[in-house]
């Protein structure tokens, strides 16, 4: 199984690959935020690429995520882990705390941005269940393994599940609007997540986010308003955790995750009759739909 990693915020590299090499890759829909990086670690493939390219360069509503899950799917990829940087919507989620999200509510208004089809082709996935549980299951065991084995993760939680918010930003949320998503009981918010879910589901990619919970958004009146200051401190102790579980992670993917039906999610989505796709649609889309048209 070859993964993909897609580093947040804080995480723009990864340290122990072999092997290296820097692949840029062409897509249909322009470019992905950088090069992706190709390599072995424990001698398994992987392929990294940051989210908001070296540098940090990239607002969450300037990424090109079709562009960034195209790529990883031309290059092989059968799993993506996300790191991904959230605020708390629980007293009980707090600050390097790791939570893996297994629904999503969306708050952003790019869906047209967040699916390969359009332009002739129509297909709807499944996407009840937009997190890949075989992958959730297996990530979690790692985690808790690498927090118990860590001093400096003492105290820190992995809870496999929640829902994740998904918002534009770049501003962090108003009072009024985190009052409200704690009333409707969800967990995280960030904004990135969403967009890589459904794409993945639609690549046939297995798909989970490792949320790094930095700070407790604005709800938390007591605790001192979210700063970027704030944040920076969490996320480099949150990298550094995140590192540790991929690290582990990596040497435990079997050939093929079992209990799933993400490599199977087109079988039944596709709605055009296949001579009916228009060629150029057919040639942009091979990657993703040439097994089935």
């Amino acid at each position: 199984m070859k993964l993909g990693v897609l580093g947040g915020s804080g995480l723009y590299e990864l340290e122990g690959l072999e092997h290296v090499e820097q692949r840029d890759v062409r897509t249909p829909f322009g470019d992905p935020s950088d090069a992706y990086v190709t390599g072995t670690l424990a001698g398994s493939e992987l392929c990294f690429l940051p989210r908001h390219g070296r540098g940090h360069t990239l607002l969450p509503s300037e990424i090109n995520h079709r562009a960034n899950i195209y790529g990883f799917k031309a290059l092989g990829v059968d799993a993506v882990v996300s790191v991904s940087a959230v605020g708390s919507l629980k007293e009980s989620l707090k600050p390097r705390d790791l939570v893996l999200p297994d629904q999503y509510f969306d708050r952003t208004k790019r869906s047209r941005e967040h699916t390969f089809f359009g332009n002739g082709v129509v297909g709807h996935v499944s996407f009840g269940d937009p997190a890949c549980p075989a992958l959730r299951e297996l990530i979690a065991r790692t985690a808790n393994e690498v927090v118990a084995a860590r001093p400096e993760s003492s105290g820190s939680m992995v809870i496999p599940g929640g829902t994740y918010v998904c918002m534009e930003g770049p501003a962090f949320s108003t009072r009024a609007e985190s009052g409200v998503y704690r009333g409707f009981g969800f967990d995280v918010i960030g904004m990135t997540s969403l967009g890589e879910a459904k794409l993945c589901r639609e690549a046939e990619i297995c798909y989970q986010t490792l949320a790094m919970v930095t700070d407790y958004d604005c709800w938390h009146e007591t605790e001192e308003a979210v700063s970027v200051e704030m944040v920076i401190g969490h996320l480099q102790a949150n990298t550094a955790l995140a590192r540790a579980v991929l690290e582990a992670l990596v040497p435990r993917l079997p050939e093929r995750l079992e209990g799933c039906g993400c490599g199977a999610a087109l079988k039944d989505a596709l709605i055009t009759r296949p001579e009916a796709i228009p060629e150029r649609a057919r040639q942009d889309l091979a990657p993703i739909l040439g097994k089935y048209v």
